[in-house]
């Protein structure tokens, strides 16, 4: 089953449920992946053979975004890092990040050891019995729009991905950045 929207969803939304079906379909364990996204209808009028490899012949839908995949994220580098090295062209309304992390419920966090780095934080959380491998995926656009998908490995089905404007609002406000002059 598709997890493709509705049409009466924003084209935001559309989006970022299109890139989440598009990582789902490469499997887990996956790198981070970084996607522009660009109005359709412009992309179709000011690049039409571009548009025509990318399968947007059908005119019918003027106010979509299409999400084009860039280059790999260097491995290594923290991510947070590598979204301050961005900028992006103007024809680029938006961007948006999949990315996998582990998390823990809220309840968790009471249980949290004092003093732990970065390092020791990160194995105690992967090593923790309620830990849950999620697939985050957030779009944002130059106006300040903001959408976030989320997909629980144990639940990795179309019809149980979470969205919402404010379900990653850290790496949302990182991405909003790179549009920053």
């Amino acid at each position: 089953m598709s997890n493709t929207p509705p049409m009466t969803a924003s084209p935001l939304t559309r989006a970022v449920l299109e890139i989440d079906e598009y990582a789902s379909g490469l499997g887990w364990d996956q790198p981070a992946r970084l996607f522009a996204l660009v109005d359709t209808a412009r992309l179709r009028a000011e690049q039409p053979s571009l548009a025509d490899r990318l399968g947007l012949r059908d005119e019918s839908d003027s106010s979509g975004l299409t999400p084009i995949e860039q280059d790999e994220i260097p491995a290594g580098k923290p991510l947070d890092e590598f979204l301050g090295t961005i900028a992006w062209p103007d024809a680029v309304a938006g961007c948006a990040l999949t990315v996998e992390r582990l998390m823990l419920p809220p309840s968790a966090e009471a249980s949290v050891p004092d003093g732990l780095d970065e390092a020791r934080l990160a194995k105690w959380v992967a090593e923790h019995p309620d830990r849950q491998e999620v697939r985050m995926t957030v779009a944002v656009l130059r106006d300040g729009a903001r959408e976030s998908a989320l997909r629980l490995r144990e639940k990795d089905t179309a019809t149980e991905v979470l969205t919402g404007s404010d379900l990653v609002p850290g790496l949302a406000e990182a991405l909003t950045a790179t549009f920053a002059d």
